[in-house]
C-alpha cells in the first residue's frame, strides 16, 4: 500500500502541474481571441468573463487525460532515470502490477472527466449559449447599445438606439455603414427604424436583426441620387467572425439525457464522444506506462516526443471517427474500433518485452541442448 500511495501521489503531482499549465496556456490564447472580438464590437465585454467560466470544463475534459499521460511519462520516467524503478522490480513489482497501480490514479481521473463530459460541460455550453443568444438579454444585443453611438470595426457600421426595453425591443434605431464599390468609392447606407429587435434561429444558429417601420437610404456621399426604400419589416444577418466564441457547435449544449433520447446522427455521435473521452483516459495510462521506460543514459524525456504524438494521433482517430458519424459515414463502431485498437497496443507495450524474453530464452535454452 505505501508502494501504491507513493506512485499515485507522484503521478497526481505531476498531472496536476502538468493540466494547470496547459489550462493556463489555453485559457490565455482563447482570452485573447475574445478580448479581439470585445474591442470590435463582436462581442460584449462585460459577457466575456462569465462565458469563459461556463466554458472551462469544456477546456478541462480534454487537459486532464492529456495531463494524466504527460504526468505518468514524467513521474515514471523519474523513478527509472534514479533507479527507483529498478529496486522496486526488484522486490517484486511486476508489470501487472505496476500496471494496476496506475489504474488507480487513472480511475480517479476518468470519474472526474466523466462528470466533467456528460454533465458538467453541456451544462456550461448551455449557460454560455444562452447568454451569448438570448435576445431578451441586453448582452446578447451586442449590435447596439442603448444611448449612445456604437462604431463595429469588423464590418464599418456605426448603430444607435435610443432606449433598449427590457424584452430587448430597441426604440428609435438608427444604423450607417459604408462599403467600397468595384471601383473604390464608397457607398452608404443609412437606416432608420422605430424599433428593432434580435432574433436567433435555433435550427441554424444564426443571429438576424429584424427591423420595422423604417427607411432605408443608399447612395454617394456627395451626390444627390439616392436610393430609398421604406418598409415595415426588414431582416439582416449578423455576420459571425469564423472561429469565434459564438460559433461552437450546438449539440454541445444539449444535455446528455437528450442526446440518449435522440435519434439524429450527429446527437448520437456527440453522445459516444461524450463516453469515448473518459474511456480513453485508462488507455492511456497504460500507454504512458510503457513509453515511461528509460534509464539514466537516455533520460526522462527521450520518449516524450513520440508519446505525444502517439496520444495526439489517438485523439484525432477518435475525432475523425465522430465527424463520420455525425456525417451519416460511420457508426458508433468506428468510435470503439479505435478504443480497441489502442487497447491492444497499449497491452503489446505492456507485455511484448516479457513475452520476447521469454522466447528468447526458450530459445537460448533450446541451444544448449
Amino acid at each position: 500500500m505505501k508502494i501504491l500511495g507513493y506512485l499515485t501521489r507522484d503521478v497526481l503531482l505531476h498531472m496536476v502541474a502538468v493540466s494547470f499549465v496547459l489550462l493556463v496556456i489555453i485559457i490565455s490564447g482563447r482570452f485573447v481571441k475574445y478580448l479581439a472580438e470585445a474591442a470590435v464590437g463582436d462581442l460584449a465585454a462585460d459577457i466575456l468573463l462569465p462565458v469563459m467560466a461556463y466554458r472551462l470544463p469544456g477546456f478541462l475534459e480534454l487537459i486532464v487525460p492529456l495531463g494524466l499521460f504527460i504526468g505518468i511519462l514524467m513521474s515514471y520516467g523519474r523513478l527509472y532515470v534514479e533507479s527507483e524503478m529498478v529496486i522496486l522490480t526488484a522486490t517484486g513489482l511486476s508489470p501487472t502490477r505496476l500496471a494496476a497501480y496506475s489504474l488507480v490514479p487513472a480511475a480517479v481521473v476518468m470519474l472526474v472527466v466523466a462528470a466533467l463530459s456528460l454533465w458538467v460541460t453541456p451544462l456550461g455550453a448551455a449557460r454560455s449559449d444562452a447568454l451569448l443568444h438570448a435576445p431578451e438579454s441586453s448582452q446578447g444585443l451586442n449590435t447596439v447599445a442603448a444611448g449612445r453611438f456604437q462604431t463595429r470595426r469588423s464590418n464599418n457600421m456605426v448603430s444607435y438606439a435610443q432606449t433598449i426595453t427590457a424584452d430587448g425591443v430597441m426604440r428609435s434605431v438608427f444604423l450607417s455603414q459604408g462599403k467600397r464599390d468595384d471601383e473604390g468609392d464608397l457607398r452608404m447606407q443609412v437606416t432608420v427604424a422605430q424599433e428593432g429587435e434580435v432574433k436567433f434561429d435555433v435550427a441554424t444558429g444564426a443571429r438576424y436583426l429584424e427591423l420595422r417601420n423604417g427607411y432605408r437610404y443608399e447612395g454617394y456621399p456627395g451626390e444627390l441620387d439616392y436610393n430609398m426604400v421604406q418598409f415595415k419589416r426588414f431582416g439582416e444577418l449578423i455576420p459571425e467572425p469564423e472561429g469565434g466564441i459564438r460559433t461552437a457547435d450546438p449539440v454541445d449544449g444539449r444535455s446528455t439525457l437528450k442526446l440518449l433520447a435522440s435519434g439524429k446522427a450527429e446527437d448520437r455521435a456527440a453522445l459516444h464522444w461524450r463516453l469515448s473521452i473518459p474511456a480513453m483516459v485508462p488507455v492511456v495510462a497504460i500507454i504512458a506506462l510503457c513509453m515511461s521506460r528509460t534509464d539514466h543514459r537516455r533520460g526522462r524525456y527521450v520518449k516524450m516526443a513520440p508519446a505525444f504524438l502517439l496520444y495526439l494521433g489517438y485523439l484525432m482517430l477518435l475525432a475523425n471517427a465522430r465527424s463520420a458519424m455525425a456525417e451519416g459515414e460511420g457508426s458508433a463502431a468506428g468510435l470503439w474500433v479505435v478504443h480497441l485498437g489502442f487497447l491492444a497496443l497499449a497491452l503489446a507495450l505492456l507485455y511484448g518485452p516479457g513475452i520476447r524474453g521469454r522466447l528468447k530464452h526458450r530459445r537460448y535454452l533450446n541451444a544448449q541442448a
